[in-house]
């Protein structure tokens, strides 16, 4: 029994004079990873001072729609998915037999309009000659009266000579009735001038009434050709919409449309990218953005080139977060609110606008962003 004991003692003093030298070798690597771990710690407490970084971001530009501004039937479709396109290339050019037709009336009511202005325009001419003719006659009538009225002063002296002579017998009868009748027939004939110059006045009056009446016929004739006008200048307009141009270069969509179909006004057929500028919008959280200013510098990594670094700068912030401006916006006061970290939208503008890469971004590409705190 002594003897197997024996055995047992020493297999146990061999393990425990194990585990003592164990044990070191156990010390110096959990210490070697207490070490790695605070000082991993600390460059990441470091780089939180100086850095702020998301993966939320893309890549956005302008985006241009391509919308027909009157109905009709497509012609011609010139464009090809993903073509580039220059500013003023014609994308699409759409039937315009009824914009033509609708122009060929414009013109012709047009016409119509200043023959209607061109017969004011005489008519006017005419009363005006009519008027003067008129007052014309008025003076040549107040002339007569005039010497009618000294022929009745002139008849009526004789007559009174004539009747004292006609009292002492000095002259016959006949005589007296010859002054007599001279005189009724002075008396008469003003009468019939006084009449004359009354019609006279009135038919001037109504000829100056008819002229002024056909003055304002010109300006009535005058603002119905330039309503006319205006109708040729909206069909000379809808006939240019039948032919869509490309507002700006840049690199066409997916073209979902083909000669034959029937377009409405106001539809979008499909958009171009617009390939003037480039920016990033990083959807920062908004704890991060306490230190985050416009102007500082910003390193870009994209994923389409995970090996290229590229240089930008913080250009704006958005003025409300992306859910104040999301289709349905959260209703915090429905008594069901969660307090979820909100996301504020940050325009991130390329500072190397020479980089070759540039001209391969494409919209939407997904970025992380690394923004240098200063």
């Amino acid at each position: 029994m002594e003897n197997n004991k024996a055995p047992e003692a020493n297999t146990a003093s061999i393990g425990e004079a194990t585990k003592r030298k164990r044990n070191p070798l156990f010390g110096i690597i959990l210490g070697i990873l207490i070490i790695a771990g605070g000082f991993w710690g600390y460059h990441r407490w470091q780089y939180s001072r100086t850095h702020e970084a998301t993966d939320d971001a893309q890549v956005a530009s302008n985006l241009s729609p391509v919308i027909s501004k009157v109905s009709g039937y497509i012609n011609e479709v010139r464009v090809k998915d993903n073509q580039f396109v220059h500013k003023g290339d014609t994308l699409i050019i759409l039937d315009n037999r009824d914009q033509l037709m609708h122009l060929q009336q414009a013109l012709a009511a047009l016409q119509t309009a200043k023959t209607n202005v061109a017969s004011a325009v005489a008519g006017t001419d005419a009363s005006i000659k009519s008027v003067s003719t008129s007052k014309a006659g008025i003076a040549t009538i107040e002339a007569q009266i005039a010497v009618a009225k000294v022929n009745v002063w002139r008849t009526g002296e004789d007559l009174k000579r004539y009747e004292n002579l006609i009292k002492d017998h000095s002259i016959t009868q006949q005589q007296y009735e010859l002054v007599l009748a001279a005189k009724q027939s002075a008396d008469k004939q003003l009468q019939v001038l006084i009449e004359q110059q009354k019609q006279a006045i009135q038919q001037t009056g109504a000829v100056a009434s008819q002229s002024v009446a056909t003055s304002q016929n010109i300006g009535v004739a005058n603002a119905v050709v330039q309503q006319r006008q205006a109708d040729v200048d909206q069909a000379q307009l809808n006939l240019s919409y039948t032919i869509i141009t490309a507002k700006g270069s840049g690199f066409v969509s997916k073209v979902p449309v083909q000669p034959g179909q029937f377009v409405q006004a106001g539809a979008q057929l499909f958009s171009i990218v617009m390939d003037n500028s480039k920016w990033i919008v990083a959807n920062f959280k908004e704890t991060q953005v306490e230190r985050m200013a416009e102007g500082q510098k910003v390193k870009i990594e994209i994923d389409a080139f995970p090996r290229h670094r590229f240089e930008g700068v913080i250009s704006s912030f958005s003025p409300a977060t992306g859910a104040t401006f999301a289709l349905l916006p959260p209703d915090n006061a429905s008594g069901n609110f969660v307090k979820v970290v909100q996301r504020l939208p940050v325009k991130i503008d390329f500072s190397n606008t020479a980089d070759s890469l540039i001209g391969k971004i494409r919209t939407g590409m997904n970025v992380k962003v690394e923004v240098l705190l200063n």
